[in-house]
């Protein structure tokens, strides 16, 4: 195995670095205001325009594809530039047209879409024309079991007619997101794994209905179009808006997911990398009891600590990417598994402790004194002769 990256990749890596510190992160206190600004809005703000102008002109465009219209990174070149992009969650995928759910909708598109599909909505999502939504979790299915959504795609001569109700379609918010990837059981007879379909539905067909906007942990997600509940009540489309056939939709998503999860844990991992900078850079100006926090010995443990996990996961996900490119998806599937696991964990983690080296969250934890300086007097005194 060779993680090693090729002079093409740190080149790139370098201007995508570039790009983030010298635009994207000076942006993020401009995104604020602007979301402040027009609170009723689900669109992307000018902000996320200008940004989007630049990198396309800077030719940092489409990183995360492989094929035609994209970059033609393979997945270990493309680590790096999504962890550095994880920096700014907020901003830096979707400067780069690198951002979730359009990624894995492009993905799939590419990867399945006739020339047609791939005329009418790959193009230009990938120009970002538009945004898009995909549509599988439902209210009455358990999440981590798709093969039990129960929307109806029924085949009527030349249409399919969709019916069911969806929720955290995550973008569908966004009066841009004109393309919806419906994912709905064709045959409930068939085989298990050949029971469902994908279908392309314009988020303007007669039957499709927004419900409402959902939350997560109480954050909308505005900044990214939110996450909907959208019902279709006898939604028409044409019977070629189905992508790849008739009873793929299960081996599609399953394609579809497995770049998807990698890209998340890349980006994840810069989102801790700079945690932990900004840790470090707080435990070196704060000093408590006349010292500063980066010469107490827990802050000092817990950087230790963080900067093992880190690296230890970076190499797993380089692993992964490296089989990915090698072997295929479904070889790599034990190895991607782990990191989706591993990843968010030992990133909450390492922001769990950030945030206690801050002291700005976690009331029970921090009011009258850290739990740090308690563990310290408590343990003195049960170690007193």
């Amino acid at each position: 195995m060779d993680f090693a990256h090729d002079p093409y990749t740190i080149d790139l890596a370098e201007r995508v670095r570039a790009f983030i510190d010298d635009h994207v992160l000076p942006a993020e206190p401009i995104l604020d205001e602007q979301l402040a600004d027009t609170p009723d809005d689900w669109s992307f703000r000018p902000i996320v325009d200008e940004l989007r102008t630049r990198a396309r002109a800077d030719g940092l465009w489409n990183l995360f594809l492989p094929s035609e219209g994209g970059a033609g990174l393979t997945n270990l070149q493309y680590a790096p530039l999504a962890e550095i992009t994880g920096w700014s969650q907020r901003l830096g995928p979707v400067a780069f047209n690198c951002a979730a759910p359009d990624t894995g909708n492009m993905e799939l598109l590419a990867d399945f879409g006739t020339p047609e599909q791939k005329r009418d909505w790959l193009e230009p999502l990938l120009d970002a024309r538009m945004r898009s939504a995909f549509c599988m979790t439902e209210p009455e299915a358990p999440s981590s079991d798709a093969t039990q959504i129960s929307t109806q795609i029924r085949r009527e001569g030349s249409e399919v007619v969709i019916t069911g109700r969806k929720w955290w379609a995550t973008g569908a918010m966004n009066p841009e997101a004109e393309l919806l990837i419906v994912r709905g059981k064709t045959d409930p007879e068939a085989a298990r794994h050949r029971q469902q379909s994908m279908v392309i539905v314009p988020r303007d067909t007669p039957g499709v209905r927004i419900v409402r906007p959902l939350t997560v942990f109480g954050y909308d997600d505005r900044d990214h179009g939110g996450h909907a509940e959208i019902v279709f009540d006898q939604v028409r489309v044409p019977a070629e808006n189905v992508i790849g056939g008739e009873g793929e939709g299960f081996a599609i998503a399953q394609a579809r997911l497995g770049p998807g999860r990698i890209h998340h844990c890349m980006r994840t991992l810069g989102m801790a990398e700079r945690a932990l900078a900004l840790a470090g850079s707080r435990a070196r100006q704060r000093s408590p009891f006349g010292r500063p926090l980066a010469e107490q010995g827990v802050v000092r443990e817990w950087i230790a600590e963080s900067r093992i996990e880190l690296e230890s996961l970076r190499l797993l996900v380089l692993k992964t990417a490296w089989l990915m490119d090698t072997v295929g998806n479904r070889q790599a599937m034990a190895e991607i598994q782990s990191i989706k696991i591993a990843v968010p964990r030992a990133a909450q983690r390492i922001l769990d402790r950030v945030i206690q080296i801050f002291a700005a969250a976690r009331a029970l934890r921090l009011a009258d004194g850290p739990d740090e300086v308690h563990l310290s007097s408590l343990g003195k005194a049960e170690l007193r002769p």
